[in-house]
């Protein structure tokens, strides 16, 4: 029987929203969604911060998560973005994305508030108690000002026995420790950071939610494979294979970058919701050749086995 923790072991792929004329691509998510499942992706985040969530309707989010659930049909488990920085519309999104049948919810710490870590616990134990499903707790304070504390966690772990996993996105492969020191062996530890995988799961992380596999699917899955089976040459290899593009999917405000890369490898659209915009031109000239680099490498390294 696979355990809780076995359920999130691997690759998630924090899924990108196309949109074309200013609705949602359906026909191209549908696509994406596919490919994910293909190359053998563990778990799809849909409409999480590179979902542009933001700028969701609260219909279109719910639909995207439906949709997703009916399309992976078991194949993966579906992490739903379900963040806010007003505690009643994160309840709400948490009761949304269960009545859409996720199996389990991404909840970012609200954005532009700040709040203090008593008000991340009484946000999180709100959102808690609002739904059945599990609880990813979603600390990134470079995009929301503040940074989940160890030991908030474990409060939130003792209070609230549905809160059972972190995607960390902080930069700092330390964390992991400071976190299984404050809350032991049962929390369930993403990486937030691409980059950082391997130290992550070198640290005792089970995955990673991951920007670049919108891209790079299969070349992700087999790293984090490759890891957990012990290959940690291969693992390496593949690491330092997809390290140049993941870097390039931060040189401008995700989701930006990882849209235009789809848009280069004709899989969706660049077009994006105001207050973002598409990449600049000489981002898109840079992505085309790292992109072009990338696929040589992948082909070389499949060729070679």
């Amino acid at each position: 029987m696979n355990t809780l923790s076995d359920r999130f072991k691997g690759v998630f792929t924090a899924l990108v929203t196309p949109f074309r004329d200013g609705a949602v691509d359906l026909e191209a998510y549908d696509a994406l969604v596919e490919r994910q499942l293909e190359a053998g992706v563990a778990g799809l985040v849909p409409v999480g911060t590179t979902g542009e969530a933001a700028t969701l309707s609260d219909e279109e989010a719910e639909e995207l998560i439906a949709r997703t659930v009916r399309l992976a049909a078991g194949r993966a488990l579906i992490l739903a973005g379900a963040g806010a920085n007003d505690t009643r519309k994160a309840v709400e999104k948490a009761v949304r994305a269960e009545r859409a049948g996720a199996d389990a919810l991404l909840v970012v710490t609200p954005y532009y508030n700040k709040p203090s870590q008593g008000g991340l616990i009484a946000h999180y134990t709100a959102v808690a108690e609002a739904t059945s499903l599990p609880i990813v707790l979603y600390s990134v304070p470079g995009r929301c000002g503040v940074e989940i504390a160890p030991e908030t966690c474990a409060v939130l772990m003792e209070r609230c026995g549905n809160i059972v996993a972190i995607k960390e996105a902080g930069g700092d492969a330390g964390r992991v420790t400071r976190l299984r020191a404050a809350c032991g062996e049962r929390l369930i530890i993403h990486s937030g950071d691409d980059g950082l995988t391997l130290p992550f799961l070198s640290l005792g992380a089970v995955g990673v939610t991951s920007v670049v596999s919108n891209v790079a699917p299969r070349e992700m899955v087999e790293m984090v494979k490759a890891w957990h089976a012990g290959d940690v040459a291969r693992a390496l290899k593949l690491h330092e294979m997809i390290a140049e593009l993941t870097d390039s999917m931060f040189i401008e405000s995700n989701p930006g970058p990882v849209k235009a890369a789809l848009a280069l490898a004709n899989l969706a659209g660049p077009e994006m919701r105001l207050p973002m915009t598409p990449v600049s031109g000489q981002t898109r000239e840079r992505l085309a050749g790292i992109l072009a680099r990338f696929s040589a490498a992948s082909a070389g390294l499949r060729d070679a086995r």
